[in-house]
């Protein structure tokens, strides 16, 4: 009995033993709640929250609207206008993409093209960037979709800007265009610091101003701060910071110019550059042939881009910044300019002119083989006697002649406002030792200034550089930074900012000698080379024709019927007017064209009777008609037997021996339209 009472007792004590160890262990449970619940909610509210607030709101990019680009009369080159697109986040589409495109395309249309581009870019890109499926769609899509949006979780319909080219070709290689944002301009804008501003954005510039002033036409980004449900879908806005428009940029381009020179190369190849010689304003910029940049906007398709890639007029190269062309006899009043200020002779001074220069036991003849008899720096340049200038190389010296011909910007980069400015080549005897590897090629030999004092040899300038310092030379001296985009619009005070207003530099250069060039200039068009394009102007200009040889003949006379059409001469012009006041400055060039005389001069004929017509002045230079170019005019002159630099028959034009090495440098004469062989002079 005894026993069984103390086993009872025993009993209850283990119970309640272990009725204390587990209400112990569940007050420490709840303890450790409680302490969890203090901890998440004092300690941890502020991060915490915020991460709910996070979940709660979407803060979402407002991309602003691109600055648009004018000409110098306020016409529109590029502009936005609104537009509906369907975008897809891969994250929160349920289910199958391509299921999900099968039922969408029941409800808005799809093509097979918007499918493959929105596959391939789904492909390339994260599962949380929203990819572009479709855009352009018009009201009537758009709030059809938007009334079934609760059946397409992960499709959004949105409005974006979409940039646009009025003009079409007219000026695109100043303008430019604008992409998609590849993955190469995602890391430069890393690295650039300027990611955070392209959130929402999609397009970028890519060519053209578009490309060169992008941070000014791109603005701002905006931000909003929208509620929303644990789906996705909006509530309401909780707060809103507007985008910042980009600034509108004012060319000093005129399009109606522009236009004009353009259809003056039409079915041609080459380059124009006009220039305010007082402000260093471009005024038309023709690179021909030119490309639709409304092509590049939401990326091209690949037969458009095979056209233009794989053309053999090259369409996509920008000729007056990227092309290097010997320039011919457009570089006698330089290098007899810098005869005269270099005291190497004077300008009365006479020489006799056999048709040839022998020099060193070779013979440099004459374009045409023309003579001129006893000839001083006026008629040398008004005929372009070859023997003249010939003779003036060896005298000046390739140094001195490069570091004169250097302050007019031949041979170095303008800045101007464009990407991809190449420098071209001023030759020197230091340039040739770093041009060449083997000690023998660089070497200087005096009979290359001779080809040099012509314009030919190693000379290889682009057509902004011969325009540019076709302005100097107008400007007395005085160097303008050439430039495209001439005053900046601010979205936020309309103020607008005047991007050059001060020269560079000047030239010291005297009166009297800057006088005998101009002269020789003026009767260049009176009595020379270029009389027939200029006769019965109204306005008085100067200027010096120019034919610069693609490859060599090597001893053969030329004819262009018998030559490749793409191996035939350029033909080039330079000139500003009018000379009192200059009030332009042209260069051009037309590719294999022949004649400088005949076919370039004509060109430059016409623009100047567009700029300088006194009722285009009148009404304040608003765009007029185009003056179309008599085609048959130029081929009759051409026909009849005038050489570039000299009046004499074709067919008795022999060719011109010039002393130039067998290798040359890859970029010394980049003729775009043909396969260089050599530049020499015809022997």
């Amino acid at each position: 009995m005894f026993e069984f009472k103390k086993t009872t007792h025993l009993q209850k004590r283990r119970i309640l033993i272990r009725v204390i160890v587990a209400g112990i262990f569940a007050l420490i449970c709840f303890l450790g709640l409680a302490t969890r619940l203090w901890y998440l909610q004092v300690v941890r509210y502020e991060g915490l929250a915020a991460r709910a607030d996070r979940n709660r709101i979407a803060v979402v990019p407002i991309p602003p609207r691109r600055g648009e680009i004018l000409d110098r009369n306020g016409v529109v080159l590029a502009r936005n206008y609104r537009d509906y697109t369907l975008s897809v986040i891969p994250a929160n589409v349920k289910g199958d993409v391509k299921d999900m495109l099968d039922e969408l395309g029941e409800l808005v249309y799809l093509s097979a093209n918007d499918r493959r581009r929105f596959l391939q870019q789904l492909s390339q890109s994260g599962r949380y960037n929203p990819v572009q499926l479709r855009n352009n769609l018009n009201e009537t899509e758009a709030s059809w979709f938007a009334a079934h949006a609760f059946k397409f979780p992960g499709v959004e319909l949105s409005a974006r800007w979409v940039r646009e080219y009025p003009e079409g070709e007219a000026a695109a290689h100043v303008i430019g265009y604008v992409g998609r944002i590849s993955e190469a301009d995602l890391v430069k804008l890393e690295e650039e610091g300027r990611a955070g501003n392209y959130r929402g954005s999609n397009i970028i510039g890519k060519k053209g101003i578009e490309k060169t002033w992008e941070e000014a036409l791109h603005g701002r980004t905006g931000v909003e701060e929208v509620e929303v449900t644990a789906t996705g879908r909006p509530v309401r806005t909780l707060s809103r910071i507007d985008p910042v428009p980009g600034s509108d940029l004012h060319l000093s381009i005129d399009i109606g110019l522009q236009k004009v020179a353009e259809q003056q190369f039409e079915g041609r190849r080459g380059a124009l550059v006009a220039i305010e010689p007082k402000t260093g304003e471009i005024l038309a910029f023709v690179s021909a042939p030119s490309f639709d940049p409304n092509l590049f906007i939401d990326g091209i398709d690949v037969e458009n881009w095979r056209k233009l890639n794989e053309s053999p007029d090259h369409p996509l190269i920008n000729r007056p910044l990227y092309g290097t062309y010997p320039i011919g006899s457009t570089y006698k009043p330089f290098v007899g300019l810098a005869a005269l200020e270099l005291g190497k002779r004077s300008a009365t001074q006479r020489i006799p002119d056999p048709g040839y220069f022998e020099f060193g036991g070779q013979r440099f003849r004459n374009a045409g083989g023309a003579a001129y008899g006893m000839t001083d720096m006026h008629r040398a340049i008004v005929v372009s006697s070859d023997t003249y200038f010939f003779s003036l190389g060896p005298e000046i010296g390739v140094n001195a002649l490069h570091d004169f011909s250097k302050q007019f910007g031949f041979g170095q980069l303008t800045g101007i406002d464009l990407e991809g400015e190449r420098q071209g080549v001023l030759p020197s005897t230091e340039w040739k030792r770093q041009a060449y590897k083997k000690p023998a090629q660089q070497r200087w030999y005096a009979g290359e200034t001779v080809s040099v004092a012509v314009g030919q040899g190693y000379n290889s300038f682009t057509l902004l550089q011969l325009a540019q310092a076709t302005s100097v030379l107008a400007n007395a001296g005085t160097y303008m930074k050439p430039h495209l985009v001439n005053l900046v619009r601010s979205p936020q005070t309309g103020k607008a900012t005047r991007t050059v207003t001060e020269p560079a530099y000047t030239i010291p250069l005297k009166a009297e000698n800057l006088a005998v060039i101009r002269k020789a200039m003026v009767d260049v068009m009176r009595s020379g080379t270029a009389r027939r394009a200029f006769a019965g102007t109204h306005y008085q200009a100067a200027g010096k024709t120019g034919t610069a040889q693609v490859y060599s003949l090597r001893g053969a006379k030329y004819k262009a019927s018998a030559v490749d059409e793409r191996l035939r001469d350029h033909a080039l012009f330079m000139a500003y007017a009018p000379m009192e006041d200059p009030k332009i400055a042209v260069a051009l060039i037309v590719e294999n064209g022949g004649w400088g005389s005949t076919v370039a001069a004509p060109v430059a004929r016409t623009v100047f009777d567009y700029w300088l017509a006194p009722e285009r002045i009148a009404r304040d230079a608003k765009p007029v008609p185009p003056l179309a170019s008599d085609e048959s005019d130029i081929v009759e002159e051409g026909a009849s037997g005038e050489s570039p630099d000299a009046v004499v028959p074709l067919e008795d034009l022999p060719a011109v021996q010039e002393d130039e090495p067998e290798e040359q440098v890859p970029e010394i004469h980049a003729a775009l339209s043909t396969q260089r062989v050599s530049v020499r002079g015809r022997q």
